[in-house]
């Protein structure tokens, strides 16, 4: 009998603990180091989010028309030590981004720094090593 109950006490936990293991795929992102982006645009929001917070801008395609754009970036406690806050940069602020882009073409892809009005480079993701 308690063999049984132990061995269902480990099933159960084992069950319960794989989703906190998963984790998607960064496949949709094109991560060759030669194809980093920079593009500058205006802060729409930073959403400060676990697991991975998001940072969507409005920039200016090549005719010029406002475009929206969203960059996965890592987590809060990630960006944290990275020296991100979640009021360092607000809706209006103009920033640069350089990232991996979305592998479809989509107005998005996987944020590497940002740089603020004021020069400071702000790291986002690590480039290698997923």
């Amino acid at each position: 009998m308690k063999s049984g109950t132990f061995a269902l006490g480990a099933a159960l936990l084992l069950a319960f603990a794989a989703p906190a293991l998963a984790h998607h795929s960064f496949a949709m992102f094109d991560l060759d180091p030669g194809h980093v982006t920079t593009m500058s645009g205006t802060v729409k929001e930073l959403e400060w989010v676990n697991p991975h917070a998001w940072l969507h801008i409005v920039a200016k395609n090549k005719a010029g028309a406002a475009e929206e754009w969203s960059f996965e970036m890592g987590s809060p406690g990630q960006l944290t030590t990275k020296g991100w806050s979640k009021d360092i940069i607000k809706p209006g602020d103009v920033i640069d981004v350089s990232f991996h882009p979305m592998k479809d073409g989509s107005h998005g892809g996987n944020e590497i720094t940002v740089k603020l009005a004021n020069g400071t480079v702000l790291g986002g993701q690590p480039t290698t090593g997923r």
